[in-house]
């Protein structure tokens, strides 16, 4: 089969919102190159004896999503037709809104392509493995556990598709350490960006009585409810709400107010800092607002704001170059 690649010209710290925006259009995963050095533990992950030579870092990164071409060549995006023109369109339609509330976009180019015959959406499984946060284990849905001493609380199953996060990333690490330190039977939790609902799961696993999470993406749903059955979670105890909490009353009313013992939102500042009074609202008196996908640097800005929204700081702790900043409301 072939591919049409379709490149956007950006920079490091905007590829996260990028994706996230592409997906909106049914563009789902992406394939990023950038010049970001190399963590130690994504060396530690890299089998092979010699590290190839790394460039100096720089803020450059190119993005490339990929439709399947039909074999007469039509295009098929989200099971409808469409011409590469229009895709171009749609994706520089949200570059031009990106803009609008964040000054890292770059370049913002994109450019059309036709590429080789590559199964690009399932090659990224090979270099997705089983992993611990803690004594949590979490594993794809194609591989079985290794046999170790190690024996695991809980084991978490998951098949993030290509749409959303496995989470092995730090950011997900901090929101499940925070969460885990405010949980009770009784804790009622709202995800905000739920994705493939890693967060609201474990956190049910672990013990919360019922989760509500919101997402832009439709793909989110049924990613949710795929990692719910393969986890044995009721799919009664697991609400999905699609839209925007900041600005669409809607969501608003359906999310609720002062309903929530936990609030978690594992997103970018150039969103959390919106959101943030939307979901302050959400929050029961005493309850926190837990925040991740803060890099070191901005933390400070996202903590302004939550006390803007009348909430007392409670920590920000850190993982790698990612923050995360907790904060409670008032009795």
């Amino acid at each position: 089969m072939k591919w049409m690649r379709f490149r956007v010209r950006t920079t490091a710290e905007a590829e996260d919102i990028l994706i996230s925006a592409m997906q909106d259009i049914g563009l789902c995963g992406a394939q990023i190159e950038d010049h970001v050095p190399l963590t130690a533990a994504e060396k530690e992950q890299m089998f092979v004896d010699i590290m190839p030579e790394e460039q100096a870092g720089d803020d450059s990164a190119v993005l490339s999503f990929y439709v399947e071409e039909t074999e007469d060549g039509r295009l098929l995006l989200q099971d409808e037709e469409i011409r590469p023109e229009e895709i171009r369109r749609k994706m520089e339609e949200q570059i031009r809104d990106l803009r609008r509330y964040s000054d890292t976009i770059g370049d913002g180019t994109v450019t059309i392509e036709e590429t080789e015959d590559i199964d690009w959406v399932n090659n990224w499984k090979q270099f997705f493995h089983q992993f611990w946060i803690d004594d949590i284990l979490v594993i794809p849905s194609w591989e079985k556990p290794q046999v170790t001493d190690r024996e695991p609380v809980l084991t978490f199953h998951i098949d993030p598709g290509t749409a959303f996060g496995t989470g092995a990333h730090e950011t997900t690490q901090l929101c499940i350490r925070e969460i885990r330190k405010y949980l009770t039977k009784d804790t009622q939790i709202l995800d905000v960006g739920t994705g493939s609902g890693i967060l609201s799961i474990l956190s049910l696993m672990l013990g919360a009585k019922s989760a509500v999470g919101t997402d832009l993406d439709p793909c989110a749903a049924p990613a949710i409810a795929e990692n719910l059955e393969a986890n044995g979670v009721k799919a009664d105890r697991f609400e999905v709400i699609l839209g925007n909490l900041i600005d669409d009353p809607k969501v608003q009313e359906e999310v609720g107010q002062n309903r929530y013992d936990i609030v978690v939102a594992n997103i970018l500042p150039d969103v959390l800092i919106p959101l943030t009074p939307a979901a302050v609202c959400a929050v029961k008196p005493g309850g926190v607002f837990i925040t991740s996908g803060i890099l070191e640097g901005k933390e400070e800005s996202v903590a302004h704001a939550m006390k803007a929204a009348g909430l007392q700081i409670e920590e920000i702790t850190a993982q790698g170059e990612w923050r995360c900043v907790t904060g409670r409301k008032a009795e």
